[in-house]
């Protein structure tokens, strides 16, 4: 049986294209209309009508996907959403992947099965994340903090190369002639686009990029611990640190800590997210503040107008990040 993905190959088209044009949006040229309706005669597809007809008599709720619930970061996103949410008079249900596909699959699935009104979701993989189940009902989905690659769908993201360059450069700026990154998984495009910026820092300065270096870890406190001692296991260890979120960034400090590193004496850093306890530790931490709050209401104010009919191509807001200054980046 078809599929929507194999019209959409065989239109040359994204699936989310086929969905506007099967659902009788007008934001889709003439053009691209004619040849979604052509490979849809084709090959045979047919749409699951019974799921439209749920889909128009969706819940006021919308589904929240995050990928990690015990990461802070997401606290004040999620207070955006849910705020732009209620002024919209929806509620909001909160699940959690864990970066795991098949548990954010199974949450697709649920999200379908209660036929929510819109789903908002902070990807696990941008090559592998299926959205295909909620466009094909015509569920509108925004992405939130990170891309997704598989669907053509509204999405709000933080400038992350242009925070870890921040902080990269930043480092240089104070000295540091050794800068090393620890950032998360590739696959996910917040690690890959801040490690990109890092390399981007040190080319801009005609610098190379020592892959002894560059650790990739978990995004987890216990990622950043091991990533520092890891570093501090090389045989010239690093006099900078950039860490590419703040999971890792307590378990480097941790790190650092035990293997008695003193900062700023030792060893400059900055983290990455910006939250009360960068203050509250001695010296303070400087670090990447990301407008998590507004990333949260954009993704809801296009989630709410998705679900009201708003016409007009998928949009990709892109919000920046700004650079916290603070003692652990300055020589004493």
């Amino acid at each position: 049986m078809a599929t929507i993905y194999d019209v959409a190959s065989r239109a040359g088209v994204s699936a989310a294209t086929v969905s506007r044009v099967l659902t009788g949006r007008t934001d889709v040229s003439t053009d691209l209309a004619a040849r979604v309706r052509a490979s849809v005669a084709e090959l045979g597809y047919r749409p699951n009508g019974v799921a439209r007809n749920l889909r128009r008599q969706a819940t006021m709720v919308w589904g929240l996907i995050i990928s990690d619930i015990g990461n802070p970061f997401f606290t004040a996103m999620v207070r955006g959403i849910e705020d732009a949410a209620h002024d919209a008079g929806y509620s909001l249900v909160l699940c959690n992947s864990d970066d795991d596909l098949d548990k954010e699959q199974r949450y697709i699935e649920i999200a379908v099965a209660e036929r929510m009104a819109g789903v908002i979701i902070s990807p696990s993989s941008e090559a592998s994340t299926d959205l295909a189940v909620l466009v094909d009902r015509g569920i509108p989905v925004v992405a939130v903090d990170r891309r997704v690659g598989r669907l053509d769908v509204d999405t709000v993201l933080v400038d992350n190369v242009s925070g870890a360059r921040l902080a990269t450069e930043h480092l240089m700026d104070s000295g540091c002639g050794r800068i090393a990154c620890i950032t998360g998984p590739t696959r996910t495009t917040t690690a890959a686009e801040r490690l990109h910026g890092f390399r981007r820092a040190h080319e801009a300065a005609g610098l190379e990029v020592v892959d002894d270096l560059v650790i990739l870890e978990n995004f987890k406190e216990d990622g950043g611990y091991d990533g520092a001692q890891r570093l501090l296991a090389n045989d010239h260890p690093p006099d900078g640190l950039f860490v590419a979120n703040n999971l890792m960034t307590v378990g480097a400090l941790e790190a650092l800590v035990d293997a008695g590193v003193e900062i700023p004496r030792d060893m400059l850093l900055v983290g990455f997210d910006d939250i009360p306890w960068a203050r509250l530790t001695r010296p303070r931490l400087t670090t990447v503040d990301q407008p998590t709050y507004e990333l949260g209401r954009e993704a809801g104010r296009l989630l709410t107008g998705r679900i009201g009919n708003e016409p007009g191509l998928p949009r990709t807001i892109v919000l920046p990040p700004s650079l916290r200054i603070r003692a652990s980046s300055l020589r004493n």
